[in-house]
């Protein structure tokens, strides 16, 4: 921001007492993260900025905070905006009752449908909201060569976009493989974000300390990828910032808080990654995080702590993140420190958040440009697209287990029912089929393989949410439902589905992009509920959300064996395998 000499001259005014401050916090209890203590004293604010805290202040307004904690408002370090399956501008009026006024997102799930123009719409659509939104530009799209996205972006794609005042570096760079060979567009991606002095984000899942050392020495400086305390302690002692990590299906927190020591914590920061909406409004965002951190033992002050002043300093955002002077007034009153009660949100000194609403101003939405909307092209497709051939003597296969609430899955080899030399699927076993097809380019593309863990008893599930290209996935019990919810699908122009002996029994319409709807947030929870009581009734496991995990089926750079649009993968050699596992 871009201060006069006027801004300054008032600033210091009011920091020395000579005038009124334009808005004074009084009988608060103010949240120190420099020396996690607690001290008393007003909070003053000129220009949306602290100017003094301590003492006594005069004020043109003032608040009395009533015995509350004054702290400063959370950052979510990684997440991706379009999981929530809403604009940017209604993720805003989402997040911030729950104390998130700043979040690091990466595109990357817009951008391997559309791009550089999904990209740009992001940034357009997140212009100018009481949520500051910075970006981290898609690392990888494709995410691998192992499967077909809806675009392609090299290193020349993305220098433009350095450039702009919000986008903080380079998103989690996930094809370790490439990053190990040195191949000549992701050596590229790294050097041009280093020459621009920007930052660059990680993904270490499945990754050894090796891998992590070669990670280290190009520059990639965090991880949200950890999945055991032991994982975490190697990247802290290599010098990265640990991201602990609680979304809809990688739920991690509570594995690596006995990572968290007081000699290290200030390199601990939360994340989401990828959060649907309904838990966005009932969990929350990162203050859910530092809840369970604080559950399993954490202190609340190292908690609120790792949730503002460390994750600013991770990202260099230096007017952030903490009750102080020359720092963004982007500050909670908090009830309780044990449960992190938001009583209310102040984002640059003014109220946007209060008790659990937002009370912001009206957000207009970014205009969606036409090419972000019909984007499900799908060849024609019949139950044979759908057939799993077999030998009579190759009876067993390669199969995915999900581990519920783990982005991890396990390789499984079972022994499978098999007509008429084809798979067929059991309840009874709770084995079901899976296929991804390529919605981008008519490639005509289709991945088949078999799923164990959902636990559905008839009918499908489908998705064109289907990390990280963004294929439609489709998952069920028989051939009938699984075509009449692709068919659904292609009507809908994206969405989610719930199929039941040929019935669509409820939906979710996600035109822009496939990934996101166009309307207001209360829209799609509504469905989602429906959504919800679908899968009740065709008996999918409670356990977990089946759709969020059903998207991430599909994604290579996470162990153990995925399906992509190019058949079933196995992340231990990082190669396509046979579904059957007859030698």
């Amino acid at each position: 921001m871009n201060w006069s000499k006027q801004h300054w001259n008032n600033r210091i005014a009011a920091a020395g007492r000579m005038k009124s401050a334009d808005l004074v916090i009084t009988n608060g209890k103010i949240v120190d993260v420099f020396n996690l203590e607690i001290m008393e004293g007003d909070v003053a604010i000129v220009d949306g900025i602290i100017v003094g805290i301590g003492g006594s202040y005069e004020g043109d307004r003032v608040i009395d905070a009533r015995g509350r904690y004054i702290a400063p408002s959370f950052i979510d370090t990684h997440v991706h905006i379009e999981s929530a399956m809403v604009t940017p501008s209604e993720f805003a009026r989402v997040v911030l009752p729950h104390g998130v006024t700043t979040v690091i997102t990466d595109p990357h799930e817009i951008a391997n449908v559309a791009g550089a123009d999904g990209i740009q719409y992001m940034l357009d659509a997140s212009e100018n909201l009481p949520l500051d939104v910075f970006v981290m530009l898609p690392s990888c799209v494709p995410c691998t060569p192992f499967e077909h996205a809806g675009a392609k972006l090299d290193a020349a794609s993305l220098e433009p976009f350095y450039t702009h005042p919000r986008v903080l570096g380079l998103a989690e760079v996930m094809d370790y493989p490439s990053v190990r060979r040195g191949d000549a567009d992701m050596v590229d991606k790294l050097l041009s974000s280093h020459r621009h002095g920007k930052l660059i984000d990680g993904h270490g899942a499945g990754l050894d300390e090796e891998a992590i050392n070669v990670y280290r020495a190009v520059g990639i400086r965090n991880d949200h990828e950890c999945v055991t305390a032991e994982e975490a302690k190697a990247r802290l002692r290599r010098g990265m910032y640990v991201m602990l990590r609680e979304g809809s299906v990688a739920k991690d927190v509570e594995a690596l808080i006995p990572a968290v020591t007081a000699s290290n914590a200030r390199r601990c920061v939360f994340c989401t990654d990828d959060k649907h909406l309904d838990e966005l409004l009932h969990e929350g965002s990162v203050d859910h995080n530092a809840r369970l951190a604080i559950r399993y033992g954490l202190d609340p002050l190292q908690a609120i702590q790792m949730a503002s002043l460390n994750a600013a300093e991770c990202f260099g955002l230096h007017a952030k993140g903490a009750i102080a002077p020359g720092y963004e007034a982007d500050l909670l009153l908090l009830d309780d420190l044990q449960e992190l009660t938001i009583a209310q949100v102040y984002k640059g000194g003014s109220l946007v958040g209060e008790n659990g609403q937002y009370t912001g101003p009206k957000i207009q939405a970014a205009d969606i440009p036409a090419p972000l909307l019909k984007t499900v092209h799908l060849s024609e497709i019949t139950e044979h697209d759908l057939q799993i051939e077999l030998g009579e003597s190759e009876r067993h296969c390669h199969i995915i287990g999900i581990n519920p609430n783990s982005l991890i899955t396990t390789h499984l080899i079972e022994e499978v029912d098999v007509a008429n030399g084809y798979f067929c699927p059991s309840t009874k076993k709770d084995q079901l089929k899976i296929a991804v097809f390529e919605r981008h380019h008519h490639t005509g593309c289709v991945g088949l393989g078999i799923v164990k863990g959902f636990g559905i008893q008839s009918g499908a599930i489908a998705s064109t949410v289907a990390h990280d290209s963004h294929n439609l996935v489709v998952a069920g019990s028989n051939d009938k439902d699984m075509l009449t919810a692709v068919q659904a699908l292609r009507d809908l122009e994206g969405g989610l589905v719930v199929v039941s002996q040929g019935e669509v029994l409820a939906s979710i319409e996600l035109p822009l992009a496939g990934l996101m709807a166009k309307g207001e947030y209360t829209e799609v929870l509504d469905r989602m509920e429906r959504l919800n009581d679908a899968l009740a009734h065709i008996g999918a496991s409670k356990e977990f959300n089946p759709f969020v995990t059903l998207s991430f089926l599909c994604l290579p750079v996470i162990p153990e064996l995925k399906l992509t649009d190019m058949g079933l993968f196995d992340f231990a050699s990082f190669t396509h395998i046979p579904v059957s596992a007859h030698s």
